[in-house]
């Protein structure tokens, strides 16, 4: 196992689990999300740092891909992020907090654990 792999898995559950944190104080709220710019950039960045790993994890070894899931999905979000700024919807962004993103902390967090086998063997 590449160690930069599990790094960037790392990466991934952090920006992940700081995303949850942002909701810790208080229930998620969409309105209060809508409202809040600094909440909205910085859940937006956590998700850019995401997708970059993502990408990175695939272009080194592509076996990812299937062990991701919606790994391309989640490139092309951070694509839209950073290039698309002016077109990002809080809905789409909220549905992946709500909807995607649990997933994807728990298939992470499995990737982890089973590659940090793998790593220590």
């Amino acid at each position: 196992m590449d160690e930069r792999i599990l790094k960037w898995l790392f990466d991934i559950k952090m920006s992940i689990e700081e995303i949850d944190g942002y909701f810790e104080s208080e229930d998620r709220d969409f309105s209060k999300y809508k409202t809040n710019l600094m909440l909205k950039r910085a859940v937006e960045r956590n998700l850019e740092i995401i997708g970059e790993a993502v990408n990175r994890i695939i272009t080194r070894d592509d076996l990812f891909i299937s062990k991701i899931s919606y790994a391309k999905s989640i490139i092309g979000l951070r694509n839209q992020v950073i290039h698309a700024y002016d077109n990002i919807s809080d809905e789409n962004i909220w549905s992946i907090l709500i909807n995607h993103l649990p997933k994807l902390h728990v298939e992470i967090n499995n990737l982890i654990k089973q590659e940090n086998i793998d790593f220590n063997a």
